[in-house]
């Protein structure tokens, strides 16, 4: 028997949202509410974590020295990244938007910390990375928390994560997760923009095997 706990419509309307999410690279200028974005960051206290450790840590860039140094950071890393690709694969990595953060109102950076003592371990002492995993999972809930307020996240991952930990002055024993812009986006769409510029397509089905 189906569980009656959520709707058909429910359903539907979740389905949509995960179509939605969309990784954003184009935003409005616009503030956002604190009010939502409060709401929104709540995702993370509701997440999974592993033996309960929470390793999550949260920077709210504001300073525009803090902010100067992480484009920077970005526009280094794509620049050597540029360099590994030729011909026609290189023009169309050049022309790509692959951060929102010259427009994004609200930018956040997330760490893991990987020696904390909460949950004493459980669950991570053959798997360490769990922890990590554990913020990957807290960032999933708070992007689709963001896209059911009408906001959108734009993950930065083009970044060298050691010069981005002393730009911010983070304790040696946290690592980067990702750096994230915040915003409302210009535009709404089911299709990845990857895929529409013609970088890469989605695969139509999920490859399983079984053993």
């Amino acid at each position: 028997m189906r569980d009656q706990t959520f709707t058909d419509d429910f359903r539907a309307q979740f389905d949509l949202l995960l179509r939605l999410r969309r990784d954003v690279r184009r935003f409005r200028t616009d503030a956002i509410d604190e009010a939502v974005l409060t709401r929104c960051l709540d995702a993370f206290r509701l997440a999974p974590s592993v033996g309960l450790s929470e390793p999550w840590r949260v920077i709210r860039v504001e300073s525009q020295p803090a902010r100067d140094a992480a484009l920077r950071n970005f526009q280094t890393a794509n620049a050597q990244a540029l360099g590994g690709y030729s011909d026609e694969k290189a023009q169309l990595y050049s022309r790509l938007k692959l951060s929102g953060m010259q427009e994004a109102p609200v930018q956040l950076a997330v760490f893991c910390d990987d020696t904390t003592d909460k949950g004493q371990g459980l669950g991570a002492g053959t798997m360490p990375e769990m922890r990590r995993y554990s913020v990957v999972s807290a960032i999933t809930l708070f992007w689709l928390a963001l896209r059911a307020e009408g906001l959108g996240l734009g993950w930065v991952s083009i970044l060298d994560p050691d010069q981005m930990a002393r730009d911010l002055d983070v304790p040696e024993d946290w690592r980067l997760i990702g750096y994230f812009c915040v915003g409302m986006p210009e535009t709404q769409s089911d299709t990845p923009e990857l895929e529409q510029v013609g970088w890469e397509c989605r695969n139509d089905s999920l490859p399983i095997e079984v053993r």
